[in-house]
């Protein structure tokens, strides 16, 4: 747990309500992918496709109800970070955290850029040079402005880009229920191990993100009850979303496997020219409200690492004004930046699936371990309990495990490359430790 802040110093707002955590789960899975994913799977599985969506849906909710119920135990921020430290101690707690972290800053990186290619169909100038990183440098900048301005402006800026994302996906499915071709859906043949593991992969990187509804617990109102909503409730609106836009996709547009923008070009045959503009402006909606949402929770790991005491005090400094980890807030954008300018973010985006799953598998794992007696009475009594025992969290570790077997070797090497970086930061932050005990 963390100390209470004292009368001198500024402490952090609790503003948030389920539904502000709920559209912070969204915003961060319905990002970019969610506008190229059905391409890719349909590539991999053709009709099969839907069904992917489902059963990796099933199998995130399996996982997001045991962070719901590691949540139910803490009100301070750090998410996984917390669940981890009670469990397992400092050092696999420290791990967790910073590949969280790591995760934020990579695929902010990552994502600001292909919101730069989004607009470069309209912007040509965007493609390349001068005006590309002065793009890239003033939306970092304007990020970094609103998250520090407060909670409440933040929350409203996610709240806003969430609503402005899913209304145009919406009018998609809506619209292309109407014309869909009922053969393009019936699979046909058997899909191949190969593809399954590919296309599992890509489904669970597009399901990926809603472990952040846990991450600001400290500024929620009501944490341990609002975060496992926010949890069970993202799941099931992203699962629902993603599921019917790969339907209405793959049943009309008939090119769907070779687009490189696929519901633009799906809308384009359904509504005209101007459908085929607004997905493309939904796109760059969607990746901006998820760049906001990179900011607001990779700044609260790196916060709360070092209200802890596993970096140092500089990092959990509270803006006396605003109320926000400012510092946090603003390292995180420079890292973010650079990584962007300078193109690095697509090495590190090749470890992120490992981090995320790294952190799946210690959530899960903490459950079992958090309901220990000894630990049990160290925490506190969990308001959300995850029904059949070991069960769940037993299959959550499995699943999350078998997942990281089928990744790459690119992907293996730079996520363990992440952590072996992570250890090397823990042991040279050893004196600090041991000064905060």
């Amino acid at each position: 747990m963390t100390e209470p802040a004292s009368a001198a110093r500024p402490s952090l707002v609790r503003a948030l309500g389920r539904w502000d955590l709920t559209a912070i789960g969204v915003n961060q899975v319905i990002g970019g992918s969610v506008f190229l994913m059905p391409a890719l799977v349909a590539a991999e599985v053709g009709a099969w496709a839907p069904w992917f969506f489902v059963v990796v849906g099933l199998q995130s909710l399996l996982i997001a109800v045991c962070f719901a119920e590691a949540a139910s135990r803490f009100d301070a921020t750090g998410g996984p970070y917390l669940f981890a430290r009670a469990a397992f101690g400092r050092f696999a707690s420290f791990e967790m955290g910073w590949m969280l972290w790591y995760v934020r800053a990579a695929s902010w990186a990552s994502i600001i850029n292909g919101l730069a290619d989004a607009l470069g169909f309209y912007w040509p100038a965007l493609a390349g040079g001068p005006a590309r990183a002065l793009f890239i440098t003033a939306a970092v900048g304007l990020i970094c402005w609103v998250n520090v301005l407060g909670i409440r402006q933040s929350a409203f800026v996610v709240n806003l880009f969430t609503v402005g994302k899913l209304l145009p996906l919406a009018l998609f499915v809506v619209v292309g229920a109407f014309f869909l071709n009922p053969a393009a859906l019936v699979p046909t043949g058997a899909v191949t191990w190969t593809a399954a593991g590919t296309t599992g992969l890509y489904v669970v990187f597009a399901y990926g993100g809603f472990e952040v509804a846990t991450v600001p617990a400290g500024e929620a109102t009501d944490p341990m009850r609002m975060v496992p909503f926010a949890l069970v409730t993202t799941i099931v609106v992203v699962a629902a979303i993603m599921t019917l836009v790969q339907v209405v996709a793959l049943g009309t547009l008939p090119s769907l496997a070779s687009s490189r923008t696929p519901l633009a070009d799906a809308s384009t045959l359904l509504m005209g020219a101007a459908g085929g503009f607004l997905l493309t402006a939904g796109a760059a909606v969607s990746m901006t409200g998820n760049n906001v949402g990179q900011a607001l929770s990779g700044s609260r790991n790196l916060f709360a690492l070092a209200e802890q005491g596993d970096l140092p005090a500089v990092f959990a400094r509270i803006h006396p004004a605003h109320r926000t980890p400012w510092v946090a807030i603003v390292f995180t954008s420079a890292v973010s930046l650079a990584l962007a300018l300078t193109g690095s973010f697509a090495l590190l985006a090749a470890g992120s699936a490992i981090a995320r799953l790294v952190v799946y598998a210690g959530s899960c794992a903490s459950v079992i371990v958090l309901r220990r007696p000894g630990l049990a009475a160290a925490v506190r009594p969990a308001s959300f309990v995850v029904p059949g025992g070991a069960l769940v969290p037993v299959l959550g570790v499995i699943l999350s495990l078998s997942l990281i077997a089928g990744a790459t070797t690119e992907q293996l090497v730079v996520g363990l490359g992440a952590l072996g970086v992570g250890a090397a930061l823990f042991a040279v932050a050893a004196p600090r430790r041991e000064r905060h005990r």
